[in-house]
Order: structure tokens, then C-alpha cells, then sequence
């Protein structure tokens, strides 16, 4: 099946869904005048799901969307690939939103032309009501051009004195515009430290500093509940590699703990806030 008969099958499904009253809208992608780029598109009528597109420029993820209605009328009907699936279960967890508001329709996917869906472990959504095509015949880690943490594996071979001239690079670039936080799905506090009047730490002159302050804060306060979508770097405006932070921590955490992904399941708790007796402590 190609995009083409894939297009025309999410828009046959969200008119009949919209027809029927099942959902207030459906939540999903619209073209743009550029032919390479695509936008999310909230579908309301029967007329406007024939505006809906699929293509491989779908590189948006549509989860964070949710959080801006939490309490619909009516279900919201969203397309989900293995990214926004794993985001979706992470949000629920962390009470951000209800399953039951959601119709999720699942899409098993081939991967965007975003550099991270060539690391992608889970193209597959992991949690759908409807899934609209057949799943992939073939594992996405077994296919995966670029290693799970490519992005920290690279860092980790530089030595002490590359790697600290390499983040004083990131920190000197970040304009602290913080479209990573609100592009991420995981980013969830109702106020964000650096939106406080009274922080104490975190200035809002621009300086390395204080980037790095709001970057490694960033990193360890989402690193463990990371779901690997990268759209931290998708949003950022200056190309930083964000998600170096997080996979570095991610593969420190499958190093303690073993193979460890987040958001394939509702149920399942971030590393970093649980405790057990029986947790490694050679560190100590």
C-alpha cells in the first residue's frame, strides 16, 4: 500500500468518524505550500478530513497536541505511529491525559525523512483501537539504520577536552527558546522552573551558563521518561543535538537496569523515581 492509498484511507475513516459523532475531531497531518513539509491539521467536519495527508514528511509528532484539551466533549480521534503510541501511554501515566478521551488510530510506519526514524525501535504503535494497515513484517531495531543512542555513543568517543568544547558549542548556540520543552510530549509540569519569577539560579540574560543550567536540568528531569521521538530537535530552531543529553542517560540507565524504553506501556514507571532495596548501589 502506498501513501497515496494511505491518504485516502485515513480520510475515508476520520469522515465516517466525524459523520457518525464519534469524536469532535480528528487529529492528524495537513499539506503546506511546501511540498516537503507538513503541519498538524485538526479535522472537524467530514469536508475537512479530505484534507488530511500521510506522506513521509509526516516528521511532526501530534501527541503534545493532547495536552491542550483534557477534558473534550467528545472523544478526540488521533493518527498514532510508534512514536506518538509511546508518547501517548507516557502522558496517561503521568495523568496528563485520559485514555478514555482518545480514539487511537494506529498507523504502523516506514519512517519520516527525519534523521531520528533511522533509529527508530518502534514503528509499530504499541497502543491503538483501530490499526488501519498491516503491521511492519520486519523489527524496526533489527532494521534501524543509526544505533538506538547514535547521538550519545558519538559524544562518548571524544575524549575530556573535545567533549567539554563540544557542549560549551551547544550552550553557546541554545537561545533558551524553549520549543524543545514545549515540542516534548514528556515536558508535563503546569509551570515550568524557568518560567518562575522567583528561581534564584536561572537568569534570563542570555548567557552559556544559564543555557546549560536550563539543558541539563531539562535532560535529567525528562531523561528517564524520554520516549525517543526527538522532537526536541525537530522544534529546535538552531539544529542542537538535545537528544544527546537524554540518551546518554538512557543508555546509563540500560547499563543499571538492562533493556529499558519508555511508553510501551500505560503501567510503566519512570527508572529515576522508583526505589527498590535491591537496586544496584556499587556507585555508593
Amino acid at each position: 500500500m502506498n501513501y497515496t492509498e494511505k491518504t485516502k484511507l485515513i480520510q475515508t475513516r476520520a469522515a465516517a468518524l466525524l459523520e457518525a459523532g464519534e469524536v469532535s475531531y480528528v487529529l492528524g497531518w495537513g499539506a503546506t505550500r511546501f511540498a516537503d513539509k507538513t503541519r498538524a491539521r485538526f479535522a472537524r467536519s467530514p469536508e475537512e478530513a479530505a484534507t488530511l495527508v500521510y506522506n513521509e514528511h509526516c516528521t511532526q509528532s501530534l501527541a503534545k497536541y493532547l495536552v491542550d484539551d483534557r477534558w473534550p466533549e467528545t472523544r478526540i480521534a488521533i493518527l498514532a505511529r510508534g512514536c506518538e503510541s509511546r508518547a501517548i501511554n507516557r502522558m496517561i501515566r503521568d495523568n496528563q491525559i485520559r485514555r478514555e478521551n482518545l480514539l487511537i488510530l494506529g498507523l504502523p510506519c516506514e519512517g519520516t525523512d527525519a534523521e531520528r526514524c533511522r533509529s527508530c525501535r518502534a514503528h509499530d504503535p504499541v497502543v491503538y483501537d483501530e490499526l488501519l494497515w498491516e503491521p511492519n513484517s520486519t523489527g524496526a531495531a533489527a532494521a534501524a539504520e543509526l544505533s538506538r543512542y547514535y547521538r550519545a555513543d558519538a559524544v562518548d568517543a571524544l575524549s575530556a577536552a573535545e567533549k567539554k568544547a563540544y557542549w560549551d558549542d551547544v550552550y553557546a548556540r541554545c537561545i533558551r527558546c524553549y520549543a524543545c520543552r514545549n515540542a516534548c510530549p514528556v515536558c508535563s509540569c503546569r509551570e515550568c522552573f524557568v518560567d518562575m519569577h522567583r528561581t534564584g539560579f536561572q537568569g534570563k540574560r542570555h548567557s552559556a551558563t544559564d543555557n546549560q543550567t536550563f539543558g541539563v536540568t531539562r535532560a535529567f528531569h525528562v531523561g528517564d521518561r524520554c520516549i525517543e521521538c526527538g522532537e526536541c530537535e525537530r522544534a529546535c530552531p538552531m539544529g542542537l543535538p538535545i537528544l544527546a543529553q537524554t540518551q546518554k542517560i538512557l543508555k546509563e540507565i540500560e547499563a543499571l537496569a538492562g533493556d529499558y524504553e519508555q511508553g510501551l506501556d500505560a503501567a510503566q514507571d519512570n527508572y529515576l523515581g522508583a526505589f527498590d532495596l535491591d537496586d544496584k548501589d556499587d556507585f555508593m
